[in-house]
């Protein structure tokens, strides 16, 4: 691209007209991933119709928080950038002037000659996902969460969600959403250690120009939300789930500690700038060196190594950038083909996973959340960042009151059963 994403987030004009310059072909992406070829069960639906209203905001384009989204960009009814501007904008300091290809494409160019053969053609069939289907339930296994059933953030997929309202305004809503979970929890995490394995939206690589640069990373805000008790970063610029490049999920996982009660995985942004059809692999097959086998050794290592943990799975956030190089390298493979196979893995692993991918929230093609939030259209700023640890911070709690509660009726029908062999065994009806 002539001009990055995060030069584009300089000027609020020229953010929209890139948006909307390609609007048509992120439409077209979306249209394909979830109802066309890219579907991952082959199925052929009927596309929903989009009219770009938004029924639910109010007539001025105000959200619950009083700030102000990016005039008709993806459903924001706001004029102009206002509200978050100056406390997003002000704490980048120097984010805007690092491109892309600092923060991301010096590992994209790097990698895609090898191993990655550019002329295979991007016609995601039904085969290449091996029937992977839409929003698929999991259950909790690990420790007391193991009787539980316990969903993906489910329903709606994120097209669906985009004709309800943009994302910036999505974020906001969501924003509201989490803070009150958190400021309404009783669970307690001050014994709980967590280990974040990730890539550089988990290291904050982006920032590392700032002084303590970590201190802005979405795992120390979650750990200052939860008042957990340790955080262990393990995230890495570059890093990916599969062995494609260097330093991947499935090669160092064992470095999180023993005893780590909580472990949070996040990758799949880095798989998808360089995946093509072969290198994803098959469900049946679950080759090394695939994206599907490497995910598949990660997670069953996970369970194997760290039986006592709470192990939790997140779907990478839907970015701009990702669409922007499969229009200029067809043989990428759509997002929502790794969102599926990761949500696929963890169902059959018994691993609840955050779906951020289908939650529309610090989605990239909205040009609000760039210019507020995400500056380069992959990483956050630091006030995206802390919005990321929140929205992890309320599922983690929901996470943990359910488990709690199925503890409880456990513990209960458990107590119940001894009581009645009890008397059974007196002669007490």
């Amino acid at each position: 691209m002539q001009l990055t994403i995060s030069q584009l987030s300089e000027d609020p004009a020229a953010i929209e007209a890139f948006i909307e310059e390609n609007r048509a072909y992120f439409d077209e992406v979306l249209d394909e991933e979830l109802y066309g070829e890219g579907s991952p069960d082959g199925e052929a639906k009927e596309a929903a119709s989009f009219d770009g209203s938004r029924d639910d905001l109010p007539d001025n384009g105000e959200d619950e928080s009083g700030d102000v989204g990016m005039s008709s960009v993806s459903g924001n009814e706001g004029s102009g950038i206002e509200g978050e501007y100056g406390e997003g904008r002000e704490s980048v300091s120097g984010n805007g002037t690092g491109d892309i290809s600092e923060n991301i494409l010096q590992d994209v160019s790097a990698n895609m000659t090898g191993g990655i053969s550019g002329n295979m053609q991007a016609d995601v069939s039904a085969n290449m996902a091996g029937g992977i289907s839409g929003n698929m339930p999991t259950d909790v296994s690990a420790n007391q969460m193991a009787r539980l059933g316990w969903s993906t953030v489910s329903g709606n997929s994120l097209l669906e969600k985009r004709k309800i309202r943009g994302s910036y305004m999505e974020t906001q809503r969501q924003k509201s959403i989490d803070r009150e979970v958190i400021e309404n929890s009783e669970v307690d995490f001050s014994h709980i250690s967590i280990a974040c394995l990730g890539d550089s939206i988990t290291e904050a690589a982006n920032l590392s120009s700032m002084e303590d640069y970590q201190q802005y990373a979405y795992p120390t805000k979650l750990k200052e939300i939860l008042q957990a008790e340790s955080i262990t970063n393990l995230g890495i610029g570059g890093s990916s789930i599969g062995r494609y490049w260097d330093k991947a999920f499935v090669d160092r996982y064992k470095e999180i500690p023993e005893d780590t009660d909580l472990i949070i995985v996040m990758g799949g942004t880095n798989d998808g700038f360089c995946l093509n059809e072969e290198d994803f692999g098959t469900m049946d097959e679950r080759a090394k060196n695939t994206f599907i086998g490497d995910l598949d050794e990660l997670m069953r290592g996970l369970k194997e190594n760290y039986p006592e943990a709470t192990i939790v799975f997140s779907t990478p956030l839907p970015n701009v950038l990702h669409d922007v190089l499969r229009k200029e390298r067809d043989y990428l493979l759509p997002q929502v083909v790794i969102v599926n196979a990761i949500k696929k893995l963890a169902q059959e692993y018994e691993i609840p996973v955050i779906d951020l991918y289908n939650s529309n929230i610090l989605d990239t093609h909205d040009a609000a959340v760039i210019y507020n939030y995400m500056p380069d259209g992959v990483h956050c700023n630091p006030a995206g960042y802390s919005l990321l640890a929140e929205h992890f911070a309320a599922e983690l709690i929901k996470l943990y009151e359910d488990g709690e509660a199925a503890d409880r009726a456990f513990a209960e029908s458990e107590s119940g059963d001894a009581q009645k062999e009890e008397k059974e065994l007196l002669g007490i009806n």
